[in-house]
């Protein structure tokens, strides 16, 4: 852990002496991306970068929740096309469902939701008919 910088040291000073002890234990080196170009130079500046990153990193949105639930399931469709086993499909799809059926009972703030719960067996049909045509 750093040290209180001592009384009648410069900060700078006191910096410069933490950063060298660090560099020369090594420390410097076992950090993420240690070697490596910082992400997103090549893009123009934006003052709030860092506020878009935590969002990206931690898989928030800021979509209104009806459109929100609608990417969703969106994104299912193609959860389904890539899952594994039935069982699979069928978690995911029960769980989009689940969503889709409460926001139906109490509609959500913004555009109208527009989604209608996924026909489980006719999906299910679907990806059993994809799958068998890429085995062929």
């Amino acid at each position: 852990m750093t040290e209180r910088k001592p009384p009648g040291v410069s900060f700078e000073s006191w910096v410069d002496k933490q950063i060298r002890e660090a560099e020369e234990r090594g420390d410097v080196s076992q950090l993420p991306g240690f070697g490596k170009p910082l992400p997103g130079l090549e893009r123009p500046y934006d003052e709030t970068w860092w506020i878009k990153a935590k969002m990206q990193r931690e898989g928030l949105s800021v979509l209104p929740p009806a459109l929100a639930l609608r990417k969703e399931a969106e994104d299912v469709v193609e959860s389904v096309a890539l899952a594994r086993t039935e069982a699979e499909v069928r978690r995911v799809l029960a769980e989009v469902n689940e969503k889709i059926n409460k926001a139906l009972l109490m509609p959500p703030e913004g555009p109208p939701l527009n989604l209608k719960p996924f026909d489980v067996e006719a999906t299910v049909q679907e990806w059993r008919e994809a799958r068998e045509r890429k085995r062929d």
